[in-house]
């Protein structure tokens, strides 16, 4: 099937048959087969695919195979909302990189104690998280690379803002954000810190759902996406 694109800003590129619209994806393979074929321009490119766990890996499984290009993991996690643990106001990476939504974090009546606490919580479930999926071995090298960042897709963003940052520092020629699907006002936010972002699913309006875009969604258990990077030698069969 021919592949549609049209660039929304210098750096975006969408599916137009597909904005504005829920269900378009069966489930994260799925998403990975659409999103495998509109970055199909990279596969000659000296690129390397970084996901981001849990949503992201068979996401990115999927974009690594059918591209043939190496696979890791980037270990980023959303901070949780105190008493609210669906949402977050910011993210922080195993490197120690923190990004936060400043407007939600005045909202919420933060302090800068209160934050620490929190992301060094989260901080301890990246290093298991590393340790577990990653098995603490040596990173990619990304330096004068094609960096594609890829998840399930992208709401707030702050998620991938801190991904973009970490890696930024590891000097790769360009940075590819590859989501199956965003909404409208995140892929703005994120235009001017990349280079390119390939979103087939871009949604607008007041409401946004990473998983409306899928007719089967459900959060992978940790013992899931250990299988999945086993199941493409990733990890030792233990």
């Amino acid at each position: 099937m021919e592949y549609r694109v049209v660039f929304v800003t210098a750096t975006a590129i969408e599916d137009s048959r597909l904005r504005n619209r829920s269900g378009v994806y069966r489930d994260r393979d799925d998403a990975g087969e659409h999103l495998a074929l509109a970055l199909e321009p990279f596969r000659t490119a000296d690129a390397v695919v970084l996901a981001i766990p849990s949503g992201g890996v068979p996401v990115g499984l999927v974009v690594s195979s059918r591209l043939e290009l190496p696979f890791d993991l980037l270990i980023i996690r959303k901070i949780p909302i105190p008493g609210y643990t669906e949402s977050g106001f910011g993210a922080v990476s195993l490197e120690g990189d923190l990004v936060l939504n400043e407007p939600l974090v005045r909202e919420l009546g933060l302090t800068p104690e209160e934050i620490e606490v929190l992301a060094e919580s989260v901080q301890e479930e990246l290093l298991a998280r590393n340790r577990i999926f990653r098995e603490d071995r040596p990173r990619l090298e990304l330096a004068g690379k094609t960096v594609i960042l890829v998840d399930d897709g992208l709401a707030s963003g702050y998620t991938m803002m801190t991904a973009v940052r970490t890696v930024r520092r590891r000097k790769p020629s360009q940075i590819v954000v590859a989501v199956p699907t965003a909404s409208a006002s995140t892929i703005k936010l994120l235009a001017s810190q990349v280079d390119t972002i390939v979103c087939p699913n871009i949604r607008s309006g007041y409401s946004f759902a990473v998983a409306d875009a899928y007719r089967n969604w459900y959060d992978l258990e940790r013992s899931e996406v250990t299988n999945l990077l086993k199941s493409h030698g990733l990890l030792a069969n233990k």
